[in-house]
């Protein structure tokens, strides 16, 4: 009879943990910075990765102030958006809600905007392109 495998050990690694992603407080107690881009207005983010590699993917929060909107851009690689508070509106005319995961496609263009501010969770597999 073959005897047990040794419990595995737990190997040293860097772990990010953000906590209260869904309550404002949690929010708030996060360092932002200015999104400084053309053609983007009112807009902070908090970033949580950017990879170095070719692709430049990246993962962050970002928080619109009301009124702000995002540049029209093209998007190289899959992204992923699940909005957290308030409501984000694409340039399709479509609108996203607090719980709504949104995924674009590569070689999709868009812009969004927000009336009444909302913050996000962004993922992008690889790097945008700016469009006009």
């Amino acid at each position: 009879m073959s005897q047990p495998a040794a419990p595995a050990v737990a190997q040293p690694r860097e772990v990010t943990v953000v906590r209260d992603i869904f309550d404002p407080v949690g929010l708030d107690a996060l360092p932002w910075e200015h999104w400084a881009e053309p053609g983007r207005a009112g807009v902070e983010l908090h970033r949580l990765y950017l990879t170095d590699d070719d692709a430049a993917g990246a993962a962050m929060i970002t928080r619109m102030a009301p009124g702000a909107h995002g540049d029209l851009h093209e998007h190289l690689g899959h992204e992923l958006i699940l909005v957290l508070e308030g409501e984000l509106r694409n340039d399709n005319g479509d609108r996203y809600r607090p719980g709504d995961l949104v995924i674009e496609e590569p070689g999709s263009v868009h812009r969004v905007s927000t009336v009444t501010g909302c913050t996000v969770l962004g993922v992008r597999h690889a790097a945008t392109r700016p469009v006009g």
